[in-house]
Protein backbone atom coordinates (compact mmCIF):
# COMPACT_ATOMS: atom_id res chain seq x y z
CA UNK A 1 0.00 0.00 0.00
CA UNK A 2 1.35 3.39 -0.94
CA UNK A 3 2.08 5.94 1.73
CA UNK A 4 0.26 9.29 1.12
CA UNK A 5 2.72 11.03 3.39
CA UNK A 6 5.67 9.85 1.32
CA UNK A 7 3.98 11.14 -1.84
CA UNK A 8 3.46 14.51 -0.26
CA UNK A 9 7.07 14.46 0.86
CA UNK A 10 8.30 13.68 -2.65
CA UNK A 11 6.10 16.37 -4.14
CA UNK A 12 7.39 18.80 -1.60
CA UNK A 13 10.95 17.76 -2.43
CA UNK A 14 10.33 18.23 -6.18
CA UNK A 15 8.74 21.61 -5.51
CA UNK A 16 11.72 22.63 -3.40
CA UNK A 17 14.14 21.50 -6.10
CA UNK A 18 12.19 23.47 -8.70
CA UNK A 19 12.40 26.56 -6.50
CA UNK A 20 16.17 26.11 -6.21
CA UNK A 21 16.46 25.94 -10.00
CA UNK A 22 14.35 29.09 -10.39
CA UNK A 23 16.47 30.90 -7.81
CA UNK A 24 19.64 29.86 -9.65
CA UNK A 25 18.19 31.14 -12.94
CA UNK A 26 17.31 34.48 -11.33
CA UNK A 27 20.80 34.78 -9.87
CA UNK A 28 22.34 33.92 -13.26
CA UNK A 29 20.23 36.60 -14.97
CA UNK A 30 21.18 39.12 -12.31
CA UNK A 31 24.85 38.33 -12.86
CA UNK A 32 24.39 38.71 -16.62
CA UNK A 33 22.69 42.09 -16.18
CA UNK A 34 25.38 43.27 -13.79
CA UNK A 35 28.06 42.07 -16.20
CA UNK A 36 26.46 43.98 -19.09
CA UNK A 37 26.12 47.12 -16.96
CA UNK A 38 29.78 46.86 -16.00
CA UNK A 39 30.78 46.49 -19.66
CA UNK A 40 28.74 49.61 -20.51
CA UNK A 41 30.40 51.44 -17.64
CA UNK A 42 33.89 50.51 -18.84
CA UNK A 43 33.03 51.23 -22.50
CA UNK A 44 31.55 54.69 -22.06
CA UNK A 45 33.78 56.00 -19.26
CA UNK A 46 37.55 56.28 -19.51
CA UNK A 47 39.87 55.56 -16.59
CA UNK A 48 40.14 59.23 -15.60
CA UNK A 49 36.35 59.62 -15.37
CA UNK A 50 36.03 56.42 -13.33
CA UNK A 51 38.70 57.67 -10.91
CA UNK A 52 36.90 60.99 -10.49
CA UNK A 53 33.59 59.25 -9.86
CA UNK A 54 35.17 57.13 -7.13
CA UNK A 55 35.99 60.31 -5.19
CA UNK A 56 32.46 61.76 -5.36
CA UNK A 57 29.48 61.34 -3.06
CA UNK A 58 26.59 59.12 -4.10
CA UNK A 59 24.21 61.82 -5.31
CA UNK A 60 26.79 63.88 -7.19
CA UNK A 61 28.40 60.71 -8.52
CA UNK A 62 25.07 59.40 -9.86
CA UNK A 63 24.36 62.71 -11.60
CA UNK A 64 27.83 62.97 -13.13
CA UNK A 65 27.67 59.31 -14.19
CA UNK A 66 24.53 59.99 -16.22
CA UNK A 67 26.00 63.19 -17.68
CA UNK A 68 29.32 61.62 -18.69
CA UNK A 69 27.73 58.46 -20.11
CA UNK A 70 25.33 60.55 -22.20
CA UNK A 71 28.19 62.80 -23.35
CA UNK A 72 30.35 59.81 -24.30
CA UNK A 73 27.45 58.16 -26.13
CA UNK A 74 26.73 61.39 -28.00
CA UNK A 75 30.35 61.74 -29.13
CA UNK A 76 30.36 58.19 -30.49
CA UNK A 77 27.50 59.03 -32.87
CA UNK A 78 27.97 60.69 -36.25
CA UNK A 79 27.23 64.47 -36.29
CA UNK A 80 23.90 64.00 -38.09
CA UNK A 81 22.77 61.36 -35.58
CA UNK A 82 23.83 63.55 -32.67
CA UNK A 83 21.54 66.29 -33.91
CA UNK A 84 18.73 63.79 -34.49
CA UNK A 85 19.11 62.40 -30.97
CA UNK A 86 18.98 65.87 -29.42
CA UNK A 87 15.88 66.72 -31.46
CA UNK A 88 14.21 63.48 -30.33
CA UNK A 89 14.89 64.40 -26.69
CA UNK A 90 13.41 67.87 -27.18
CA UNK A 91 10.31 66.42 -28.84
CA UNK A 92 9.95 63.86 -26.06
CA UNK A 93 9.92 66.70 -23.52
CA UNK A 94 6.64 67.88 -25.09
CA UNK A 95 5.01 64.44 -25.05
CA UNK A 96 1.96 65.78 -23.18
CA UNK A 97 1.40 68.52 -25.72
CA UNK A 98 -0.60 68.24 -28.94
CA UNK A 99 -0.14 70.44 -31.98
CA UNK A 100 -2.81 71.16 -34.60
CA UNK A 101 -1.62 70.86 -38.19
CA UNK A 102 -2.90 73.65 -40.50
CA UNK A 103 -5.91 74.15 -38.21
CA UNK A 104 -7.55 71.13 -39.85
CA UNK A 105 -8.24 69.40 -36.55
CA UNK A 106 -5.38 66.93 -37.03
CA UNK A 107 -3.55 66.69 -33.69
CA UNK A 108 0.09 65.56 -33.52
CA UNK A 109 1.90 64.53 -30.33
CA UNK A 110 5.55 65.73 -30.55
CA UNK A 111 6.55 62.88 -28.22
CA UNK A 112 5.51 60.32 -30.84
CA UNK A 113 7.69 62.05 -33.43
CA UNK A 114 10.55 62.01 -30.90
CA UNK A 115 10.04 58.29 -30.35
CA UNK A 116 9.96 57.67 -34.12
CA UNK A 117 13.19 59.66 -34.57
CA UNK A 118 14.88 57.74 -31.76
CA UNK A 119 13.75 54.45 -33.32
CA UNK A 120 15.26 55.55 -36.64
CA UNK A 121 18.61 56.26 -34.95
CA UNK A 122 18.57 52.82 -33.32
CA UNK A 123 17.77 51.18 -36.65
CA UNK A 124 20.68 52.97 -38.33
CA UNK A 125 23.08 52.03 -35.53
CA UNK A 126 21.92 48.41 -35.66
CA UNK A 127 22.39 48.35 -39.43
CA UNK A 128 25.97 49.62 -39.05
CA UNK A 129 26.69 47.04 -36.36
CA UNK A 130 25.37 44.14 -38.43
CA UNK A 131 27.36 45.21 -41.50
CA UNK A 132 30.51 45.54 -39.39
CA UNK A 133 29.83 42.18 -37.75
CA UNK A 134 29.61 40.45 -41.14
CA UNK A 135 32.92 41.99 -42.18
CA UNK A 136 34.59 40.96 -38.92
CA UNK A 137 33.31 37.41 -39.30
CA UNK A 138 34.96 37.27 -42.72
CA UNK A 139 38.16 38.70 -41.22
CA UNK A 140 38.04 36.03 -38.51
CA UNK A 141 37.71 33.28 -41.11
CA UNK A 142 40.71 34.68 -42.99
CA UNK A 143 42.77 34.93 -39.81
CA UNK A 144 41.91 31.37 -38.80
CA UNK A 145 42.90 30.16 -42.26
CA UNK A 146 46.31 31.82 -41.90
CA UNK A 147 47.05 30.23 -38.52
CA UNK A 148 48.49 26.68 -38.37
CA UNK A 149 45.86 23.94 -38.15
CA UNK A 150 47.99 21.64 -36.01
CA UNK A 151 51.34 21.46 -34.32
CA UNK A 152 54.20 20.26 -36.55
CA UNK A 153 56.17 17.07 -36.07
CA UNK A 154 59.71 18.11 -35.12
CA UNK A 155 62.11 15.18 -34.58
CA UNK A 156 63.47 15.32 -31.04
CA UNK A 157 60.91 17.87 -29.88
CA UNK A 158 57.24 18.07 -28.86
CA UNK A 159 55.38 21.34 -29.42
CA UNK A 160 51.88 22.69 -28.73
CA UNK A 161 50.39 26.13 -29.29
CA UNK A 162 47.15 28.01 -28.65
CA UNK A 163 45.76 31.46 -29.45
CA UNK A 164 42.52 33.08 -28.24
CA UNK A 165 41.57 36.62 -29.31
CA UNK A 166 39.82 38.92 -26.85
CA UNK A 167 37.47 40.02 -29.63
CA UNK A 168 36.41 38.26 -32.83
CA UNK A 169 39.86 38.89 -34.30
CA UNK A 170 43.11 39.51 -32.50
CA UNK A 171 46.64 40.82 -32.69
CA UNK A 172 48.53 37.71 -31.55
CA UNK A 173 50.43 35.54 -34.02
CA UNK A 174 51.49 31.92 -33.55
CA UNK A 175 53.22 30.26 -36.49
CA UNK A 176 55.77 27.63 -37.56
CA UNK A 177 58.35 27.75 -40.34
CA UNK A 178 59.90 24.57 -41.80
CA UNK A 179 63.56 25.25 -42.65
CA UNK A 180 65.91 23.27 -44.90
CA UNK A 181 64.94 19.85 -43.59
CA UNK A 182 66.81 19.92 -40.27
CA UNK A 183 65.53 23.03 -38.45
CA UNK A 184 62.13 24.38 -37.52
CA UNK A 185 61.17 27.92 -36.57
CA UNK A 186 58.54 28.56 -33.89
CA UNK A 187 57.28 32.07 -33.26
CA UNK A 188 54.87 34.06 -31.14
CA UNK A 189 54.22 37.71 -31.99
CA UNK A 190 52.01 40.31 -30.36
CA UNK A 191 50.93 43.45 -32.23
CA UNK A 192 50.09 46.40 -29.98
CA UNK A 193 46.34 46.77 -29.55
CA UNK A 194 43.58 44.36 -30.42
CA UNK A 195 40.68 44.02 -32.82
CA UNK A 196 40.60 44.43 -36.59
CA UNK A 197 43.48 46.91 -36.88
CA UNK A 198 45.82 44.66 -34.91
CA UNK A 199 44.65 41.63 -36.92
CA UNK A 200 45.57 43.30 -40.21
CA UNK A 201 49.05 44.13 -38.93
CA UNK A 202 49.38 40.57 -37.63
CA UNK A 203 48.77 39.26 -41.16
CA UNK A 204 51.46 41.63 -42.42
CA UNK A 205 53.89 40.44 -39.74
CA UNK A 206 53.23 36.80 -40.62
CA UNK A 207 53.75 37.37 -44.35
CA UNK A 208 56.96 39.33 -43.69
CA UNK A 209 58.42 36.67 -41.41
CA UNK A 210 57.55 33.80 -43.75
CA UNK A 211 59.30 35.62 -46.58
CA UNK A 212 62.41 36.67 -44.66
CA UNK A 213 63.09 33.79 -42.25
CA UNK A 214 64.34 31.28 -44.89
CA UNK A 215 66.76 33.75 -46.47
CA UNK A 216 68.11 35.54 -43.37
CA UNK A 217 71.73 34.71 -42.60
CA UNK A 218 71.21 35.24 -38.85
CA UNK A 219 68.50 36.25 -36.41
CA UNK A 220 70.27 39.60 -36.00
CA UNK A 221 69.71 40.15 -39.70
CA UNK A 222 66.11 38.90 -39.48
CA UNK A 223 65.21 41.33 -36.68
CA UNK A 224 66.82 44.28 -38.49
CA UNK A 225 65.01 43.62 -41.77
CA UNK A 226 61.60 43.01 -40.21
CA UNK A 227 61.98 46.12 -38.06
CA UNK A 228 62.82 48.25 -41.11
CA UNK A 229 59.72 47.04 -42.96
CA UNK A 230 57.43 47.46 -39.97
CA UNK A 231 58.75 50.94 -39.20
CA UNK A 232 58.48 52.03 -42.82
CA UNK A 233 54.96 50.72 -43.41
CA UNK A 234 53.54 50.81 -39.89
CA UNK A 235 51.25 53.25 -38.11
CA UNK A 236 52.00 55.63 -35.26
CA UNK A 237 52.00 53.91 -31.86
CA UNK A 238 51.72 50.52 -33.55
CA UNK A 239 54.53 48.03 -33.00
CA UNK A 240 54.96 44.32 -32.48
CA UNK A 241 56.85 42.20 -29.99
CA UNK A 242 58.27 38.89 -31.19
CA UNK A 243 59.79 35.76 -29.72
CA UNK A 244 61.28 33.55 -32.41
CA UNK A 245 63.16 30.30 -31.77
CA UNK A 246 64.77 27.83 -34.17
CA UNK A 247 65.30 24.28 -32.95
CA UNK A 248 67.51 21.68 -34.63
CA UNK A 249 66.14 18.21 -35.36
CA UNK A 250 67.25 15.49 -32.91
CA UNK A 251 69.36 17.99 -31.02
CA UNK A 252 69.00 20.18 -27.96
CA UNK A 253 70.50 23.19 -29.71
CA UNK A 254 68.31 26.22 -30.33
CA UNK A 255 68.81 29.85 -31.20
CA UNK A 256 66.31 32.59 -30.43
CA UNK A 257 65.45 36.27 -30.84
CA UNK A 258 63.42 38.18 -28.27
CA UNK A 259 62.34 41.53 -29.72
CA UNK A 260 60.64 43.35 -26.85
CA UNK A 261 58.52 40.34 -25.89
CA UNK A 262 57.72 39.00 -22.43
CA UNK A 263 60.48 36.82 -21.02
CA UNK A 264 60.11 33.22 -22.14
CA UNK A 265 61.03 30.56 -19.59
CA UNK A 266 63.13 27.42 -19.82
CA UNK A 267 62.02 25.19 -16.94
CA UNK A 268 64.76 22.75 -15.98
CA UNK A 269 64.83 20.15 -13.17
CA UNK A 270 66.99 22.35 -10.93
CA UNK A 271 66.29 25.91 -12.10
CA UNK A 272 64.31 28.24 -14.36
CA UNK A 273 66.09 30.37 -16.98
CA UNK A 274 64.24 33.49 -18.20
CA UNK A 275 64.94 34.45 -21.81
CA UNK A 276 64.48 38.20 -21.56
CA UNK A 277 64.23 40.71 -24.39
CA UNK A 278 67.53 41.88 -25.81
CA UNK A 279 66.10 44.62 -28.05
CA UNK A 280 63.14 46.89 -28.70
CA UNK A 281 59.87 45.77 -30.31
CA UNK A 282 59.62 45.71 -34.08
CA UNK A 283 58.58 48.95 -35.76
CA UNK A 284 59.17 51.18 -32.75
CA UNK A 285 62.38 52.94 -33.85
CA UNK A 286 64.48 52.86 -37.04
CA UNK A 287 67.94 51.29 -37.14
CA UNK A 288 67.35 49.21 -34.01
CA UNK A 289 69.96 46.52 -33.35
CA UNK A 290 68.85 42.95 -32.67
CA UNK A 291 70.81 40.10 -31.11
CA UNK A 292 70.64 36.38 -31.76
CA UNK A 293 71.16 34.19 -28.69
CA UNK A 294 71.73 30.47 -28.25
CA UNK A 295 70.47 27.99 -25.71
CA UNK A 296 70.59 24.25 -25.13
CA UNK A 297 67.70 22.18 -23.80
CA UNK A 298 68.15 18.71 -22.29
CA UNK A 299 65.52 15.94 -22.40
CA UNK A 300 62.54 16.94 -20.24
CA UNK A 301 63.33 20.68 -20.33
CA UNK A 302 60.33 22.90 -21.07
CA UNK A 303 60.24 26.14 -23.06
CA UNK A 304 57.21 28.37 -22.39
CA UNK A 305 56.42 31.39 -24.58
CA UNK A 306 53.30 33.47 -23.97
CA UNK A 307 51.67 36.79 -24.77
CA UNK A 308 50.90 39.39 -22.11
CA UNK A 309 47.22 38.44 -22.30
CA UNK A 310 48.19 35.59 -19.94
CA UNK A 311 49.87 37.48 -17.09
CA UNK A 312 47.64 40.54 -17.51
CA UNK A 313 44.36 38.58 -17.51
CA UNK A 314 42.01 40.28 -15.03
CA UNK A 315 39.22 39.01 -12.81
CA UNK A 316 36.06 40.95 -11.95
CA UNK A 317 37.91 42.86 -9.20
CA UNK A 318 40.53 44.11 -11.67
CA UNK A 319 43.31 41.94 -10.20
CA UNK A 320 45.82 40.53 -12.70
CA UNK A 321 46.79 36.87 -13.03
CA UNK A 322 50.41 37.96 -12.76
CA UNK A 323 53.79 36.39 -13.40
CA UNK A 324 54.14 35.08 -9.84
CA UNK A 325 50.99 32.98 -10.18
CA UNK A 326 52.34 31.60 -13.45
CA UNK A 327 55.74 30.77 -11.97
CA UNK A 328 54.09 28.97 -9.05
CA UNK A 329 52.84 26.36 -11.56
CA UNK A 330 56.27 25.45 -12.96
CA UNK A 331 57.00 22.61 -10.53
CA UNK A 332 53.75 20.83 -11.46
CA UNK A 333 54.74 20.44 -15.12
CA UNK A 334 57.60 17.96 -14.81
CA UNK A 335 57.09 14.94 -17.05
CA UNK A 336 53.93 16.29 -18.72
CA UNK A 337 53.28 16.75 -22.43
CA UNK A 338 53.12 20.23 -24.00
CA UNK A 339 49.35 19.89 -24.47
CA UNK A 340 48.83 18.92 -20.82
CA UNK A 341 50.94 21.88 -19.70
CA UNK A 342 49.08 24.29 -21.98
CA UNK A 343 45.65 23.08 -20.87
CA UNK A 344 46.70 23.34 -17.22
CA UNK A 345 47.63 26.99 -17.79
CA UNK A 346 44.35 27.73 -19.57
CA UNK A 347 42.31 26.03 -16.83
CA UNK A 348 44.09 28.12 -14.20
CA UNK A 349 43.54 31.38 -16.10
CA UNK A 350 39.88 30.62 -16.85
CA UNK A 351 39.22 29.79 -13.21
CA UNK A 352 40.90 33.06 -12.20
CA UNK A 353 38.97 35.39 -14.54
CA UNK A 354 35.64 33.58 -14.12
CA UNK A 355 32.87 35.21 -16.14
CA UNK A 356 34.92 38.35 -16.81
CA UNK A 357 35.35 39.10 -20.48
CA UNK A 358 39.02 38.87 -21.59
CA UNK A 359 40.49 42.31 -22.21
CA UNK A 360 43.48 41.13 -24.27
CA UNK A 361 44.45 38.33 -26.65
CA UNK A 362 46.03 35.26 -25.06
CA UNK A 363 48.53 32.98 -26.81
CA UNK A 364 50.80 30.17 -25.67
CA UNK A 365 53.60 28.07 -27.14
CA UNK A 366 54.95 25.11 -25.14
CA UNK A 367 58.02 23.21 -26.39
CA UNK A 368 59.39 20.13 -24.61
CA UNK A 369 62.70 18.46 -25.45
CA UNK A 370 62.13 14.73 -25.97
Amino acid sequence: MSNPQSKRGKAGSDSGMGQVVLDDLRKTKQRDYLKELRELYLFYLDEESRTRLAGMGRLRGAIMLLVWVFQSMLLKLSPARRIALLISIVLAAFSRTTVKILNQGFDVNPGMWGFALLLLILMLELKDKLVAKDEIQIARQVQEALLPDESPHIPGWAVWSYSRPANDVGGDLVDYVDLDGFRHGVLLGDVAGKGLGAALLTAKLQATLRALVPESVSLDDLGTRVNSIFYRDGLDNRFATLFYVEVEYDSGQARFLNAGHNPAFVIRPDRVDPLVASSLPLGMLPATKYREEEIRLDPGDILLVYSDGLTEAQNEDGDEFGQERLESMFDTWRGRTPEEIGNAILDEVDAFIGDTRPHDDLSLVVVVKD
